[in-house]
């Protein structure tokens, strides 16, 4: 099995903080210390990963912007984390002409290439810096590890990438160009950080299939070059099992699951909350704003991410309650030793207290940081909880299943329109438009009439106008076996939780999320069954870089243990933990290894955000 991606990515970046040296270990040597200059990508890829406390344990005393203004600093290593762009490079300059830093260690997120390099070391020559440029490296780290299994490719410059910019009526063909170069870039690196080549699978006719090509190109071309290549301790061969899939997919194959009102706690944060790099803000009335981490070190995040919320909400209580215990034995043990006198029967108890004593001592600091994580979660259910309530998320999310399992529907949609209470205007837009792709026939006066009762809830009608073009011009009909599963509900939360927690649920309906499987995860277990009846096989290219020739005509049966799906055009957190819940349920042959799925995308996007991108190509088409 590979390496966690993150953990690789993590590896490579404190050996670059190290000088780029191997990672030097805990000797009692002092470590070197330096400046850390970074640009905006550098800075997004770094903030997942490495917190401050880290970065000094790694001898970065200072980390600034490079575009920022920086005084001269004698006698003092400097590492650049930047991409090679014409900016930073100019800017790159001007600190050789300024003599800012005695050593320069030039280290690039993307290759640099030999114009620029010469370029550079021009600007070297003439400002006399040549000896104090000590290294140039091409580090392939241009992407973005959220978690273990989590990537994506952009951050601060997302709407360069998004869905919009590659949809847009007046997108030219050399803007379409950069953007898959630029995905393409990030792939590459993805694969070149795990030192492994994928086999490559793409639907035809789409964004995705022009990314497969140009990325099947690129690892071609870098095997070819056998004094440089990165893949050089690859063992040859189509038939090496150890090499993963790559599932390579257009946003156009699924346009519902991004808009789907969801139940599970990660998506939820995402969904109503402000999430940004594993850092959610929750704002307050009349304070300033909580920001939170969501270290993937905190067990409670890792266990219960993908729980569906009342889970998390009866979690947490379970969690205080044992806190709170804890904390009442510490209280006693210092009753029972008298530890608030100095009394001769106080002194008499300790020598037989003394390894319960030591025992509380020892476990205070995890007990605290505890309850700080308890804290945090706590704030993070009290919001989500007010959401769910003030906008009746419950019953949407519960509409919205059955809509897409084709179950039968125990209300009509017009209700939920005209319910003023049922969520706010946007939320019936993106209710409406899941009705309508896996609604099979609508009337015209019947869209004439949604639309009118829509407008009055002060709907925008602009993401519907490019919904429908989009479905006349798809060949992806919304059948029942793409969506399976549904949820039912238990009963009314009746103070699930006691009347002292912060949690009650009155009102809110106890939902039980049945197994179910999106479209994208559909896809990949097809691709992985090489099922036939589907046609997916068929549909779907196969590259493999290794192959002299690539054929079409692939029906090998790879036993894949590892999977990286990647999503052109922005995914989401739903599908990214219905893929990890197939995982979790997918039996294994005996004698091979547990499937690995890692899930990629140009960007993450929310709902309320894909909601607008809709928007804007809807108001194109006016």
């Amino acid at each position: 099995m590979m390496s966690s991606i993150r953990d690789k990515q993590i590896a490579a970046l404190k050996q670059m903080l190290n000088l780029n040296s191997p990672e030097y270990k805990d000797n009692g040597s002092e470590p070197v210390w330096k400046v850390l200059i970074y640009d905006r990508r550098g800075q997004d890829i770094l903030s997942p990963l490495i917190p401050i406390k880290e970065l000094r344990e790694c001898g970065v005393t200072l980390h600034l912007s490079i575009h920022s203004e920086r005084d001269p600093i004698p006698d003092v290593a400097a590492i650049y984390f930047c991409m090679p762009d014409q900016d930073n490079l100019d800017r790159i300059a001007q600190d050789f002409q300024n003599n800012v830093y005695e050593k320069y260690y030039l280290n690039f997120i993307s290759a640099i290439c030999r114009q620029k390099l010469e370029d550079l070391a021009s600007s070297a020559l003439q400002t006399e810096n040549v000896s104090h440029v000590h290294k140039i490296y091409d580090q392939y780290l241009n992407f973005i590890s959220l978690e273990d299994e989590l990537f994506i490719l952009s951050n601060q410059n997302a709407q360069a990438v998004s869905y919009y910019a590659l949809n847009r009526a007046d997108a030219k063909d050399t803007d379409v160009e950069v953007m898959m170069d630029n995905t393409v870039d990030g792939l590459y690196s993805v694969f070149v950080t795990l030192g492994t080549l994928p086999i490559i699978r793409s639907a035809r006719g789409n964004a995705a299939e022009m990314v497969a090509e140009k990325l099947d190109k690129k690892l071609r071309e870098n095997l070819r070059d056998t004094r440089n290549s990165l893949f050089s301790s690859e063992n040859s061969g189509i038939y090496n099992f150890q090499r993963p899939l790559l599932v390579v997919l257009d946003r156009n194959i699924d346009m519902a699951t991004p808009l789907h009102h969801t139940w599970t706690y990660q998506a939820l944060v995402h969904d109503v909350l402000k999430l940004n790099l594993n850092r959610v803000t929750v704002a307050q009335e009349q304070k300033k704003p909580k920001t939170f981490d969501l270290d993937p070190k905190d067990s409670f995040w890792i266990t219960h991410k993908g729980s569906p919320f009342p889970t998390v909400a009866e979690s947490i209580q379970s969690e205080l309650e044992h806190l709170k215990n804890s904390e009442e034995e510490v209280k006693q043990l210092k009753e029972s030793m008298g530890l608030d006198g100095e009394s001769d029967v106080a002194l008499a108890m300790m020598s037989d207290n003394t390894a319960k004593l030591t025992s509380a001592v020892n476990s205070l600091p995890q007990l605290l940081e505890k309850k700080r994580l308890i804290d945090m979660h706590t704030d993070l259910a009290t919001s989500i909880l007010s959401v769910i309530k003030s906008r009746r998320l419950d019953l949407l999310f519960e509409f919205e299943e059955k809509v897409m399992s084709q179950a039968s529907l125990d209300k009509q949609i017009l209700d939920i329109i005209n319910d003023s209470e049922a969520g706010t205007p946007e939320d019936k837009m993106r209710l409406f438009i899941i009705y309508y792709i896996y609604t099979h026939s609508i009337s015209d006066s019947d869209i004439d009439m949604y639309s009118s009762a829509l407008e009055k809830q002060g709907c925008d009608l602009s993401p519907l106008k490019y919904i429908k073009r989009w479905k006349m011009f798809s060949n992806i009909t919304a059948t029942p076996n793409q969506y399976g599963g549904g949820t039912k509900s238990v009963n009314m939360f009746e103070k699930l939780l006691s009347h002292t927690s912060s949690f009650v649920m009155e009102g809110v309906k106890n939902l039980v999320v049945k197994r179910h499987t999106f479209p994208v995860t559909r896809i990949v277990d097809e691709l992985l069954e090489n099922k036939q009846s589907s046609g997916t096989s068929d549909e779907f290219r196969c590259f493999d870089p290794k192959q002299l020739r690539n054929s079409d005509g692939f029906k090998s049966k790879n036993n894949f243990s590892e999977v990286i799906v990647f999503v052109v055009g922005g995914g989401n957190y739903i599908e990214y933990q219905n893929l990890l819940e197939y995982v979790k349920n997918k039996t294994v042959s005996p004698g091979l290894p547990q499937l690995k799925i890692v899930y990629g995308s140009t960007v993450v996007n929310n709902a309320p955000e894909f909601l607008e991108q809709l928007s804007l190509l809807g108001q194109e088409l006016n």
